[in-house]
């Protein structure tokens, strides 16, 4: 990979990410692409758990919740630089440390099995903060050293992520993608990844300031939600990963989601999707959030292959 990380931009975002860390803590707004909202309460989904455990139906959704699903997905490109047809992606997100438990240890042993050219991951490898960032960070460990990847891992936060989970992933050798960009070359040819901080809780200028700065070359934006797609098309990126909406984590039958999580683009909430000329893919994580249950929902890792169109 090549890019240099600008200490005195990193130290303004470090100041001004744990102030509003500091400030959604003490109140209940959260700072998102359409100004400050106040967060939802908590109270539908403690008696949504509670529901389930009097009917039973608590233990099959978090049995459902370890079940998860790998994939692979082509997408295809006319200006993908030749260097790069062929060229592979190993999509993680939202994979929330220890909900459900013993899901990490599980998946592991599937990733030790993987050869991607490069790990991406798109946010909230912690639960409202927790576990603290050098445990999260310990079992994040767990899944890079069991992938064999030629180029290494990308990551950006997510908003249940904190500031100081950023030098203890780096500790582990992970690109973070501040509000910044790295590029990935082969045989004279480049890609440009582009990922910024969260904007559905961390909102600030910064994140659209990011993705309209680079303007030249095949781009891929990583952003933790869906909320910046619309710039980032019009922007002329040709690839948008994402997650964050756990696909809705529990659905109707087919896969409706009850609740996205989204601000906007709510149709953009699971799977593979086009707008504009920018593909794009929502991940729906590997972990829940509460309660740690799934329904018609399956948790996923996502191994993406790039390919030229003949």
């Amino acid at each position: 990979m090549h890019s240099e990380i600008d200490i005195a931009a990193r130290k303004t975002w470090n100041e001004t990410r744990s102030r509003l860390e500091t400030t959604q803590a003490k109140e209940r707004d959260r700072s998102s692409v359409h100004g400050s909202i106040k967060r939802n309460s908590k109270l539908p989904y403690h008696a949504f758990h509670t529901l389930l455990r009097l009917t039973g139906l608590y233990a099959v959704g978090e049995r459902n919740a370890r079940a998860t699903r790998f994939r692979e997905i082509d997408f295809t490109f006319a200006d993908l630089p030749p260097a790069f047809d062929g060229y592979t992606m190993l999509h993680l997100t939202d994979i929330h440390v220890g909900q459900p438990p013993g899901l990490l240890e599980a998946v592991a042993e599937t990733f030790a099995k993987l050869e991607p050219d490069l790990v991406v991951m798109t946010g909230d490898y912690q639960t409202g903060g927790t576990p603290n960032a050098l445990i999260t960070a310990r079992e994040i460990q767990r899944l890079i050293t069991a992938i064999n990847s030629t180029d290494g891992c990308l990551a950006i936060l997510g908003n249940h992520d904190r500031s100081d989970l950023v030098p203890a992933l780096e500790d582990l050798g992970i690109r973070m993608l501040i509000n910044e960009a790295t590029e990935v070359r082969r045989a004279g040819d480049t890609l440009q990844f582009v990922g910024v901080d969260d904007v559905h809780s961390f909102f600030t200028s910064d994140a659209p300031a990011c993705l309209d700065k680079y303007s030249d070359g095949f781009r891929i934006a990583l952003v933790h939600s869906v909320d910046l797609a619309s710039q980032a098309a019009n922007a002329g990126y040709r690839l948008y990963l994402s997650g964050h909406s756990h696909g809705g984590q529990v659905c109707l039958p087919g896969g409706r989601p009850l609740l996205t999580s989204l601000d906007s683009h709510r149709h953009l909430a699971a799977g593979r999707w086009r707008l504009q000329d920018m593909q794009g893919y929502t991940n729906r994580g590997l972990g829940a959030q509460f309660p740690t249950v799934r329904f018609n929902c399956p948790g996923e890792a996502v191994m993406i292959r790039l390919k030229k169109a003949p």
